[in-house]
């Protein structure tokens, strides 16, 4: 395991813990290039000889050198923005490399896409292709596209993470799919190139999927009857993590899952969380150690601006002491609480742990959405992001500073 004991010490590969959060302080983001890169390179083993296309989602973590090693090693990009297009072409990606889905691409972001020659949009609405096929017109471009079509499938999800039912936000109604496919195919400004689906994140349940996957075939099925040839089919991502108990499928289950596409569709999918998730961590350090009749607290450096999930999704995260505990510590259940003003502030909730103050704790399997959805409230600036490789370590990102969070403010002149 990239993230490992020797004589009780929390490693990152060869690098001990510690060592980095007295070099860097606290709180700040460990990742394991080792890990990162083995959990791309399963999905794509797990193909084999299968034609297809891993996109990393981005949103999961969008540090500039975890993208560029993931391209490096052959991963294209699922981006959800404009500035997500910006931060793959700036690691190295080309247009050809990209998939562009989300549901409110502005006319803006659409035009990015086309200039850059992306290798896909994602429509997910008909006002969307319509917008898209008037600025293909106006730049004289044929849109490479696949609808999202919405399966109504249930993810059997946090219902926040579940993309896939009727009542969510996303994609397209299977109902109304093949009219907008033939509205498209009568476009010289629309070249059609798949179908997408993504039903929903931390999926642990390949039945669902199959679900999903079988109702895509359909929809390519009735879609190759009417003349209308798919070269792909998206079937997303969403693989999930083991974040406590969870009983999660191996990416090759997964992928023969979606491998009952007929061979004649290359196979795209978009994994993001499976890849990067348990490729990170968050060290903390213990500030104090509170007492009270009901509750025993782990205030700690590191809070709901660092990890919003807990506070966001209820998630679960494992919370280790990097070192053994000193002779003086208290054992405790605690709840491990961050210095914001608000009660729903905590990482995690009756811990066991033994502790006295300055001890450093890591949140585990936090690369996924972790620094990717920290945010400055409080006017806390952002931790730094740090990368190990073997022996070695590298700052991929440093701490803010109270001045960068005011540098695009300004006070009045009057």
């Amino acid at each position: 395991m990239s993230f490992h004991r020797i004589d009780g010490c929390l490693y990152a590969e060869d690098v001990l813990l510690e060592k980095i959060a007295n070099e860097v302080g606290t709180p700040c983001y460990i990742y394991s290039k080792t890990q990162l890169l083995a959990n791309l390179h399963a999905y794509q083993h797990a193909f084999g000889e299968r034609s297809h296309r891993v996109h990393y989602a981005v949103k999961a973590n969008s540090n500039l050198a975890l993208l560029q090693l993931l391209h490096r090693a052959g991963a294209g990009f699922d981006i959800v923005s404009g500035g997500e297009l910006t931060r793959v072409l700036a690691a190295g990606a080309r247009g050809a490399d990209v998939v562009f889905s989300g549901v409110g691409k502005s006319a803006h972001e659409l035009e990015a896409a086309l200039l850059a020659d992306v290798a896909c949009i994602n429509v997910e609405s008909a006002p969307e292709l319509e917008r898209l096929i008037a600025i293909a017109a106006r730049l004289n471009r044929r849109a490479p596209i696949a609808f999202r079509v919405n399966p109504d499938v249930d993810a059997k999800t946090h219902p926040y993470i579940s993309t896939g039912l009727e009542r969510n936000k996303f994609g397209v109604p299977m109902g109304e799919a093949i009219e907008l496919y033939q509205i498209a195919a009568r476009s010289q400004h629309i070249n059609i190139r798949g179908v997408a689906c993504h039903i929903g994140s931390q999926l642990t349940d390949l039945a669902p999927i199959a679900d999903a996957v079988g109702r895509v075939i359909d929809l390519a099925a009735k879609l190759s009857a009417l003349g209308i040839e798919l070269s792909h089919i998206d079937l997303g991502g969403g693989l999930g993590i083991r974040y406590q108990d969870e009983t999660v499928p191996a990416i090759t289950s997964y992928v023969r899952t979606l491998c009952d596409v007929p061979a004649r569709y290359e196979i795209h999918i978009e994994p993001g969380r499976s890849i990067v998730g348990n490729a990170g961590l968050l060290l903390t350090t213990v500030e104090y150690v509170k007492h009270t009749p009901t509750r025993h607290f782990a205030i700690c450096d590191a809070a709901m601006t660092e990890l919003i999930r807990p506070a966001l999704y209820d998630a679960w995260h494992a919370v280790e002491a990097i070192c053994p505990p000193a002779a003086n510590a208290t054992s405790a259940l605690y709840d491990i609480v961050g210095p914001v003003c608000e009660t729903g502030d905590f990482l995690a909730h009756e811990r066991s742990l033994s502790i006295t103050p300055g001890d450093r704790l890591a949140i585990l399997q936090a690369g996924a959405y972790g620094f990717a959805m920290a945010s400055n409230y409080n006017t806390r600036p952002r931790p730094p992001e740090i990368l190990v490789d073997g022996s070695r370590w590298f700052e991929i990102r440093r701490r803010e500073t109270i001045n960068d969070l005011m540098d695009c403010e300004r006070l009045l002149r009057m």
